[in-house]
């Protein structure tokens, strides 16, 4: 399309073919499924979703890829194009408050705090399936007591199942980014794997227990929660909060907001 790549979009394009095909047979996009792909770029998978016939809307921050993109997909309505910052991007207004699957290569710059807001759309979302960096699906999909469970891995495993499907390398992009890619999938759970009382006083728990994380349980969450009270969750106050699962940080916060 004749565009050049912009460092503050965090635009690195997909141009390797069997990549792109490999991408499209995994999401196998079936005709009147409606589709929102984020920060569709060159089209590189925004046309063969629309060959698909799938009711397929693209959504781009970048003015001048939205005009070429709005150009390319005018004919034949095979596409419709949005304007907008998907950090900031109402879905709904989009989607007309359907149901809908959600498609990106996101932007590596601004991936986390993206994630974290399509997760607030699980409920209309049937599936997802993005383009992030390696290290960033790592977080997604790790385990309690590893280096990499953190905030991410509680917040996505609370709100969906994480599939990581497969890595891509640098040179598959345009321009190669300095870091390894994967593909992964998310599909939001029927019923959330662990009661929760207060969902914003678990998001407070867990962004506090991972602020400092050399610190034990109890300086965590200092002003929060006090030994005896951690203790009668059945946790040690003195462990550290990448030890702990779902289950417990579940059962924290449901103590901090039952005594709130």
């Amino acid at each position: 399309m004749g565009h050049r790549a912009r460092k503050r979009f965090g635009q690195n394009f997909l141009t390797d073919p069997a990549v792109i095909q490999r991408i499209i047979d995994t999401i196998n996009p079936a005709a009147g499924e409606l589709i929102l792909e984020i920060g569709p770029g060159q089209a590189a998978l925004s046309q063969p979703l629309a060959e698909s016939a799938a009711e397929l809307h693209l959504l781009e921050i970048d003015r001048d890829l939205a005009a070429r993109l709005q150009a390319r997909f005018s004919t034949g309505g095979l596409a419709k194009v949005h304007t907008g910052d998907a950090l900031s991007t109402d879905f709904s207004q989009i989607t007309g408050g359907r149901r809908f699957r959600l498609v990106g290569n996101l932007p590596y710059n601004i991936s986390t705090p993206l994630l974290f807001h399509v997760l607030d759309w699980k409920d209309l979302v049937i599936d997802m399936h993005f383009m992030l960096q390696r290290e960033v699906v790592k977080r997604m999909a790790a385990v309690p007591g590893t280096k990499a469970w953190g905030k991410l891995s509680v917040m996505c495993q609370y709100y969906c199942e994480v599939l990581p499907l497969f890595e891509v390398p640098p040179e598959a992009f345009t321009p190669s980014p300095k870091v390894e890619s994967s593909f992964v999938k998310l599909v939001p759970h029927a019923q959330p794997p662990v009661r929760i009382n207060d969902l914003a006083a678990f998001r407070q728990l867990v962004g506090q227990s991972f602020s400092t994380r050399r610190k034990t349980l109890k300086n965590c969450l200092k002003g929060m929660l006090d030994e005896q009270q951690i203790t009668a969750a059945g946790i040690d106050p003195g462990t550290r909060s990448e030890t702990l699962g779902l289950e417990q940080f579940a059962a924290l916060s449901n103590l901090l907001e039952a005594r709130s």
